[in-house]
């Protein structure tokens, strides 16, 4: 068997680059649903794949409204896995098109493994931007 938290980074990184091309399809392809993030101490859950496409034109132009042109990935590790779920401590960077960051914060992803397939299953970040909630159902 594969080393799970091998997997789950794999996942992680295909998902990230997807988010920095818009491509909201591969990033759906590293999902699971329901899908729950926790920022700004607030709940988002999309039930459903269709609920998250439905936000992503909007945050697309809320990441470009603040001077958004790509994310970086700084660091990523493994703090807890088993056979079926991973969690990840990463470290990320949002970056203007000069590659200057104007925002880093920490995030805890939870991959999860359903029907043989890993996909992040949970965020929680520290990112606190005007694009930081968008879609979803937000409680809290």
């Amino acid at each position: 068997m594969s080393d799970p938290a091998a997997q789950a980074i794999e996942a992680f990184h295909r998902w990230n680059n997807a988010f920095n091309a818009r491509d909201t399809e591969t990033q759906l392809a590293q999902m699971h649903f329901p899908h729950v993030r926790l920022a700004e101490n607030r709940f988002q859950t999309w039930e459903t794949a269709d609920d998250f496409r439905a936000g992503e034109s909007i945050l697309t132009s809320r990441l470009k409204a603040e001077g958004w042109d790509h994310t970086d990935t700084l660091a990523v590790e493994a703090a807890q896995a088993d056979e079926d779920k991973v969690h990840l401590a990463i470290r990320q960077s949002r970056c203007n098109a000069d590659g200057a960051e104007y925002h880093g914060f920490d995030t805890l992803w939870i991959f999860t493994r359903i029907d043989g397939r890993w996909g992040v299953q949970f965020r929680s970040s520290f990112l606190a931007a005007a694009s930081s909630l968008s879609g979803g159902v937000i409680r809290g």
